[in-house]
């Protein structure tokens, strides 16, 4: 039977009487505190604050479109009704604007936030990013995460000049480690953010200790929890990879998406209104990291799909890599990573006035940022353009499989 917490009495009292009286929560980020590299261009206006011009570039970004085709979880299904990305970060965005326009924080800032979360994200979701990231420190020592990553698509690979509030909110979303409160870090200037994201490319620990510099950004990186967990379970449904809700244990949070977004946002906004701090009580943070548990163990560790990643994703990643990689040394000029990747790249980087030219980067780096790019689709036609004879196919389960 489910389960829909409501706030309390005293709290909606109080809340209403705020908004009859007018009283303000000031806890928003001021649009006009926004720091920028050019700090002479993208100043806020009326019609378009500072992080409202974020959002914009965010979502016009040359890769923004390719979060339509990048798995959240499930590669081998032709189902439109699982989840992809732009679903994911749109999730994410709208529970993140929902507890913020009640705790009175900058919405504007919380959508940029989510909506370039995962910009950065490789194909066919987390285990992409494990085989590029153990792909990438091999050759370099250096590691690859997707919210490093997030940042240098919108600040190194394409300078879009989005504001330092807005990066560290990408930078620490992450959403795979839970607290039960988040008290903002300070961040006043980019040589603190530029030693921060170069140090997680040799340390890559220092991620679970990140915080955000401002409530938005912590009420999003909880918000990508919520948004995913009992999402995740609903595609499990729809992939039939789980037939009964009995596997979940229940308790605070629920079992079913709808309850979890609905009596998360309830307890944050119980624990948080009004403070300068995001909070979950004892009983919520216990059970969701138990509801997380839940999921590693009868979804993202389920051995049929893993089997699938480890035995023909990785090996298809591994020659891809090494393909361009070897392309890139040779400067053979008609390959497809210059044809379709470092052109497109420098093409951009002049219609942005960022001229510094590109193949002067470590060829790595290069190549990260191309399979980083991808999407699943993208990545299939191309991995069969390169070895057109290879052993290794992906056989997708058809939407009719059932019949």
């Amino acid at each position: 039977m489910a389960n829909y917490a409501q706030l309390s009495k005293t709290l909606e009292d109080r809340i209403k009487s705020d908004i009859a009286e007018g009283k303000k929560l000031n806890l928003a980020v001021d649009n006009d505190k926004a720091i920028r590299r050019i700090d002479d261009k993208d100043k806020g206006t009326v019609l378009r604050p500072s992080y409202a011009r974020d959002v914009d570039k965010i979502m016009y970004s040359v890769f923004y479109n390719r979060y339509a085709d990048k798995t959240q979880v499930f590669s081998f299904y032709k189902n439109d009704d699982i989840t992809r990305r732009a679903l994911h970060v749109q999730l994410v965005s709208k529970i993140a604007r929902n507890i913020g326009r009640i705790l009175g924080l900058n919405l504007d800032l919380i959508e940029a936030i989510a909506l370039g979360h995962d910009l950065g994200h490789t194909p066919f979701g987390h285990a992409g990013e494990d085989f590029l990231k153990e792909l990438y420190f091999n050759n370099t020592r250096r590691y690859f995460n997707h919210n490093v990553h997030s940042v240098r698509v919108l600040d190194g690979l394409f300078h879009y000049n989005i504001s330092l509030q807005t990066l560290d909110g990408i930078l620490c979303h992450n959403g795979e480690f839970e607290s039960k409160e988040y008290h903002p870090s300070k961040l006043d200037s980019f040589t603190k953010f530029d030693e921060m994201v170069e140090q997680l490319y040799t340390d890559e620990s220092l991620i679970k200790k990140m915080i955000p510099s401002t409530l938005e950004g912590c009420v999003v990186r909880i918000c990508d929890m919520i948004a995913y967990i009992g999402k995740d379970r609903q595609d499990a449904f729809k992939a039939k990879l789980i037939s009964s809700d009995d596997v979940f244990e229940n308790g605070s949070l629920g079992i079913r998406n709808a309850e979890i977004i609905n009596n998360m946002v309830v307890n944050i906004i119980e624990n948080s209104y009004g403070q300068g701090y995001i909070k979950l009580d004892d009983e919520y943070y216990n059970h969701l990291k138990l509801s997380k548990k839940q999921n590693y163990d009868y979804i993202y560790k389920n051995k049929e799909i893993k089997q699938k990643y480890d035995d023909i994703i990785k090996p298809m990643f591994e020659q891809v890599y090494y393909k361009l990689l070897s392309d890139l040394k040779n400067s053979l000029t008609n390959s497809v990573i210059f044809k379709h990747h470092i052109e497109f790249v420098q093409k951009i980087r002049k219609g942005l006035k960022f001229y510094e030219p590109y193949l002067a980067e470590e060829p790595n780096q290069i190549v990260v940022d191309y399979i980083a790019s991808m999407t699943d689709d993208y990545f299939i036609d191309l991995y069969n353009y390169l070895f057109p004879q290879s052993q290794y196919k992906i056989d997708y389960v058809s939407y009719f499989n059932d019949l």
